[in-house]
């Protein structure tokens, strides 16, 4: 098969620990071409189909030189067998015109996983609202008084951007209240911003866990992310420790549920966030610990996705 995946740049790609880059490696090893491209090479023209200035290339054993590289003329993206979007947040305009251009491209015949308008329909913040059975207390708003008040019936509390990616702009602020205002004023620019309370969750010096979705059926282990120090965050980009562990019965009912529901609407691949026993996030742009799952399991996670992508291109 001809798999292209639209990524970030392949030469900041981190092969240690990137899940792409086992995607690729697993695709590979069953034979199958990779092509890829990133968002800025997406092409449509009046009187044509979706285009692409496309990287071929062959991975290699040498890890400051992964990949070697074929020069492919600009191609439909129809013509491909099918194509991955894998471009990292944020989720800015140029993501959103990018899922525009991937939709078109699924009209003229192409595959892309996620499905470009299940990926504009889940905001990674945002589509906790969804399932409130599974959330803790949260609140979503532009207004400083509501976050006042939510901040004094709950006492300690986590503010975050809806935009925010490794946990970037995340702050805490607990009963004393201190610099609630600032932070709000710098979260929510003067009311012009949208922003995310939530109820500090005391578990997550347990770690914050991503849990994979694949297929709609959940990986068996999932990726604690703990912080460190005096760190409130377990973000691995923010310096928590990852350690793999198995499911917990509350973690396999929340995948259980999500899982078939994410899947039928075109998302092959979700991460869920659960800290304890909550859902805090659902991210599906290009949700990662392949890697850290796989090396200290030995479940192969990698396998599992690409057995995923050929059933469902089987199917189609």
């Amino acid at each position: 098969m001809r798999l292209l995946f639209v990524a970030d740049p392949l030469e900041d790609f981190k092969i240690a620990k990137d899940s792409s880059f086992t995607m690729m490696r697993e695709a590979a090893a069953r034979g199958h071409m990779l092509f890829a491209c990133e968002p800025r090479d997406l092409v449509w023209e009046r009187g044509g189909r979706v285009t692409a200035r496309l990287r071929q290339i062959a991975l290699t054993s040498d890890p400051t030189a992964w990949f070697t590289e074929l020069e492919t003329p600009s191609t439909p993206l129809a013509e491909l067998d099918a194509v991955v979007m894998r471009k990292d947040p944020p989720f800015d305009s140029e993501y959103f015109y990018a899922t525009h251009l991937l939709q078109q491209a699924e009209r003229e015949g192409a595959r892309v996983f996620n499905k470009p308008a299940a990926l504009r329909d889940h905001p990674e913040k945002l589509a906790i609202l969804e399932f409130p059975q599974f959330i803790g207390p949260t609140l979503v708003t532009r207004d400083a008084g509501e976050i006042k008040r939510f901040h004094a019936e709950h006492g300690d509390v986590i503010l975050k951007p809806l935009d925010g990616m490794g946990g970037m702009g995340i702050f805490r602020v607990g009963p004393d209240g201190l610099n609630l205002g600032s932070i709000t004023e710098t979260l929510n620019k003067g009311g012009a911003q949208t922003v995310m309370v939530q109820r500090y969750l005391p578990e997550i010096v347990q770690g914050d866990k991503r849990i994979l979705v694949i297929g709609g059926e959940p990986v068996p282990f999932s990726l604690a992310r703990i912080p460190q120090g005096s760190e409130i965050r377990g973000n691995l980009a923010a310096g928590g420790k990852g350690v793999a562990q198995p499911l917990s019965a509350r973690d396999r009912e929340i995948a259980s549920t999500l899982g078939p529901i994410l899947a039928a609407r075109g998302l092959l691949l979700a991460g869920l966030d659960v800290i304890g026993d909550s859902l805090t996030e659902i991210n599906v742009t290009s949700p990662t610990c392949f890697r850290e799952i796989t090396d200290q399991t030995g479940f192969d996670v990698p396998k599992m996705f690409i057995d995923a992508l050929e059933a469902a291109l089987r199917r189609t």
